[in-house]
């Protein structure tokens, strides 16, 4: 029974895009890993014909079993190897199995296929996440990129030196080399697993999608800034953070989960992180005018997204359109609040803001909408050698997908603070629109509520954007009140 508790837990967390699913059935310490990741594997691959088989026998109805843990079992009773469990768990799926089986038999008629394995769609049957690269981030607080390539050659790989070209990244078992793109970052076959590996136990490498590591890198924070990481679990781009800043500074890093927050804490301190202020908090409620955010110049802002672009997730598409279209438009919606509440921190020079998402409404549309309720911030062009950019007209932009990049899919933007701020008020090239299809403009008369009216403030499901930074005038007069009050202060201490 523990096998498929522990099963339907780590199946929850990989669809709910907590962390990749070898890496959180490594870091169960389940006691039969092998089985247990064999057991996830397999039934994530048939999810969505499990999915319907449960649904179109209302199995959840009659047995009281969460979604997550009958795919499980029913994987198992139909598909797998047979129920590896006894008790009322058992009694209970025996006793609907005939039906479970008909189902399955008319699925199979109606496709016109004789074998289970031939309901999956051709990229199930052949996983694009198993034409990947394994990435692997070398950890500078702890290690050199130096020390960790002698150290492999010393446990049996062969090092090729530095990559040229993607299709160097094609790469025999043993064999590894350095990004083309990216100094810190080791590449290797996509079979090589190191989750049992003294580099990883230790935390010297990082596993982490190449992808995964661009915003950080653009984002290049100095040693000793202050930095916001608004969306921070599961933390792998907070402890790439702290290694570009070389644990110097202050690393303000929120998330709402508490649990994914419990686990990024152990991530950091694996990765040697000090510099970091971990905060249980909604992002859009904290005030940019606290005094301890008054140094912050650079954020990174990875905001809740699709997922569409992850590997796992790709083939999960719900089959209800208008659910999906109204999916999204609530996710843009609140991506661009985000957004525009990040831009509002007053000695902000730059963010980087990215999603593991595919779809232009969570990606180009936010921006082109924020940019126009922002006048003062701009696109900086990133890496022009990078083969897929964003979509026209905003090709300063990066995408990466599995074909053009050997990556996840993704997107990334650097937006960079300028002086020559236009004033004229611009209609948005791109509106946002909440799922009730109305179009959200820039607001007109909206304002930042004071730090005693964030309690009331909308919670992260809410779809209303926040207010424009510099809209109205209320931007200049706020600058204006802190260049007095300085002004003041500094008469006071001469006196």
């Amino acid at each position: 029974m523990a096998l498929y508790v522990k099963a339907a837990e780590i199946l929850a967390k990989a669809e709910g895009k907590q962390g990749a699913l070898k890496t959180l059935v490594y870091d169960s310490k389940f006691k039969n890993i092998k089985q247990l990741f064999a057991l996830v594997c397999e039934t994530q691959k048939f999810s969505s014909i499990l999915q319907e088989i449960i649904e179109s026998t209302k199995l959840l109805k009659q047995t009281k079993l969460k979604m997550h843990l009958a795919k499980v079992l029913v994987y198992d009773l139909l598909i797998g190897q047979g129920l590896k469990c006894g008790g009322s768990w058992k009694s209970v799926m025996m006793k609907h199995r005939s039906r479970l089986q008909a189902e399955l038999a008319r699925m199979k008629v109606k496709q016109k296929v004789s074998r289970s394995e031939d309901l999956l769609p051709p990229s199930v049957k052949q996983p694009a996440g198993d034409q990947l690269p394994r990435y692997a981030r070398v950890n500078t607080l702890k290690t050199t990129v130096e020390d960790v390539v002698d150290y492999l050659k010393r446990d049996g790989f062969s090092y090729l030196g530095k990559a040229t070209t993607l299709a160097d990244l094609s790469l025999k078992e043993r064999y590894f080399l350095s990004d083309l793109h990216l100094p810190e970052l080791l590449v290797f076959s996509p079979k090589t697993d190191f989750h049992d590996h003294f580099l990883y136990k230790a935390g010297h490498i990082i596993l982490q999608d190449k992808a995964s590591c661009l915003p950080a890198h653009f984002l290049n924070p100095p040693p000793g800034s202050h930095v916001i990481d608004a969306c921070a679990a599961p933390g792998n781009k907070t402890s790439q953070l702290a290694a570009i800043m070389k644990n110097k500074g202050r690393l303000f890093a929120f998330d709402l989960d508490g649990k994914r927050l419990a686990t990024m804490s152990t991530l950091l301190l694996r990765a040697g992180v000090t510099c970091q202020q971990l905060a249980n908090q909604d992002f859009l409620k904290v005030d940019p005018d606290n005094p301890q955010y008054k140094d912050v110049e650079y954020i990174l802002l990875d905001p809740s997204c699709s997922g569409s672009g992850m590997v796992c997730l790709q083939d999960n598409t719900s089959a209800d359109q208008e659910k999906e279209r109204a999916r999204l438009a609530s996710l843009a919606s609140f991506q661009l609040r985000c957004l525009n509440h990040a831009l509002g921190f007053p000695r902000l020079k730059r963010l980087v803001y990215s999603t593991c998402s595919i779809h232009k409404q969570e990606n180009e549309e936010v921006l082109a909408a924020c940019l126009q309720q922002n006048p003062c911030f701009r696109l900086v062009p990133l890496l022009a050698e990078w083969p897929e950019r964003g979509l026209k007209p905003l090709s300063q932009c990066l995408r990466a997908s599995i074909a053009k990049t050997l990556t996840h899919g993704f997107f990334v933007a650097l937006l960079e603070k300028h002086s020559k701020a236009g004033n004229t008020k611009q209609e948005p090239a791109v509106k946002i629109r909440d799922p009730e299809g109305k179009p959200h403009g820039p607001p007109s008369s909206e304002k930042r509520p004071a730090a005693s009216e964030e309690d009331a403030e909308a919670s992260e499901t809410e779809d209303r954007p926040a207010a424009a930074a510099g809209q109205n005038g209320s931007e200049p007069n706020k600058k204006k009140r802190r260049k007095r009050k300085r002004k003041k202060a500094a008469a006071e201490i001469a006196e």
